[in-house]
């Protein structure tokens, strides 16, 4: 297992004050797994830029190392620069920089095309002042050209000055692995941290899963259909399969998890129970 793994939390923006007390609470069990960071997401096209920014405020105003997600969506390099800047300004120094989905009708030469671009340009104004997190897909983004081609954006990313990459989630070991080597191949040897979702609900995992290019396996599909109908027994399934995944990537040697909560602590806090991740 990795010394000392890379751990840390993703959720999306509570929009509700309920949600947001929620979320605090859900900072609160999981912090005792002393992750390096809270990211949150930003919503397609930035829509949710503003509860996104107000969110984490608030979290690193409570003493919770936060990490906006920012991606350029429609918005211009100066509104993305002037964002940047509010989050440095509040003592911030970690980004999940993404290319992001843009809003329907919006394209044309003012806007950024890759991630590598919007990590350039956070580069060329705030120097290293943060640590910059990517996205990458061991099962291959859904449109992308080719798997080298993938390979090669993510290579793109990493010159343009990102530290890290979090993959989306996926339910194969070996995907990720391959994939690993693969980047290794082309001289990418930044950490490439996996990203890992607990099973929790069949019908909104196959939904997700089927827009987002992520692979479920037939033979979990099939065992997670069976249980689709009894919660408590499809999350206790969920958990075990989880947690041997990753098992595996741990002894193989990847350099962390980043776990998907959506926003629920419960599952994530017995996943990192049943590995043994060390606690304050």
């Amino acid at each position: 297992m990795t010394n000392n793994p890379h751990i840390s939390f993703e959720f999306f923006a509570a929009k509700t004050p309920e949600g947001k007390q929620k979320l605090r609470a859900t900072c609160e069990k999981l912090d005792i797994y002393n992750p390096e960071f809270y990211s949150v997401t930003y919503g397609a096209g930035g829509s949710t830029r503003d509860t996104t920014k107000d969110l984490v405020l608030d979290l690193q105003q409570d003493g919770y190392q936060s990490a906006p997600h920012l991606s350029f969506g429609g918005d211009s390099r100066e509104d993305v620069l002037s964002l940047v800047q509010s989050y440095r300004d509040a003592g911030i120094n970690k980004l999940v920089a993404l290319r992001g989905d843009l809003p329907s009708g919006i394209g044309g030469s003012k806007q950024l095309v890759h991630a590598n671009e919007l990590v350039a340009l956070i580069r060329e104004h705030s120097g290293d002042y943060f640590e910059i997190n990517v996205g990458a897909y061991p099962e291959i983004h859904p449109e992308a050209e080719s798997y080298s081609k993938d390979i090669y954006w993510l290579g793109e990313k990493f010159k343009a000055g990102a530290d890290r990459a979090i993959t989306q989630y996926f339910y194969n070991a070996d995907a990720y692995f391959r994939f690993v080597d693969e980047c290794a191949k082309t001289g990418i040897d930044k950490p490439i941290v996996p990203g890992i979702m607990p099973l929790t609900n069949y019908h909104n995992l196959i939904r997700f899963s089927d827009n987002c290019g992520a692979e479920i396996p037939r033979w979990l599909r099939w065992q997670l259909k069976e249980r689709s109908d009894n919660s408590e027994d499809l999350v206790n399934y969920g958990i075990d399969v989880v947690t041997s995944l990753c098992e595996k990537l741990l002894a193989g040697g990847a350099p962390g998890l980043h776990f998907y909560t959506m926003n629920q602590w419960q599952n994530s806090a017995t996943l990192c129970s049943n590995l043994g991740l060390p606690t304050k």
